[in-house]
């Protein structure tokens, strides 16, 4: 869906209020909104938090929404391989995409011991919010480089800017 004033409320009432029901609904969408890359997977896996992120908010509410989506398409979803190894401050407070990339450079890393777990295997990999895409990019690149033979994104809801000349 779109990221914008009609969907902003659940998605951060999943996001920062403990409102964990609406993980089926929105595991519904994301299974029949994605249903191509869904069927291509071999295992999906979320955006991790890091640590002390997970440990303040008690919940990763991307981690809920694969979840969900695994449950609803009869997937497994892997928790544990893609780690979040740098504490970075909130994507919401960086001021442009170029700034977006510098905050998520070495962010991530494949756990050593389960790296086997996705080499030559197709990983869907899901967020809540695509915005500019930094996030899912740095995530997507260790994945590939651990040997993952495709990564795909599933996103909740998406931003999207007005292009010059368009009608608002």
């Amino acid at each position: 869906m779109r990221y914008d004033e009609h969907s902003r409320g659940p998605i951060l009432a999943l996001k920062h209020a403990d409102r964990l029901e609406l993980s089926p609904a929105f595991g519904r969408w994301l299974d029949r909104g994605g249903r191509a890359v869904v069927t291509e997977c071999h295992v999906i896996m979320p955006v991790p938090l890091h640590p002390v992120r997970l440990w303040t908010r008690r919940y990763n509410q991307s981690a809920e929404l694969a979840r969900a989506l695994a449950r609803q398409a009869k997937k497994p979803v892997d928790f544990s391989t893609l780690l979040r190894n740098r504490h970075t401050p909130s994507q919401g407070a960086m001021p442009s995409a170029r700034a977006r990339r510098r905050n998520m450079r070495g962010a991530f890393r494949i756990s050593p011991s389960h790296k086997s777990a996705i080499a030559g295997r197709n990983v869907l990999l899901v967020d809540d919010v695509l915005t500019t895409g930094a996030t899912v990019d740095a995530c997507a690149r260790v994945l590939k480089r651990a040997g993952a033979a495709k990564v795909f994104v599933l996103a909740l809801a998406r931003v999207v800017r007005p292009l010059a000349g368009d009608i608002i």
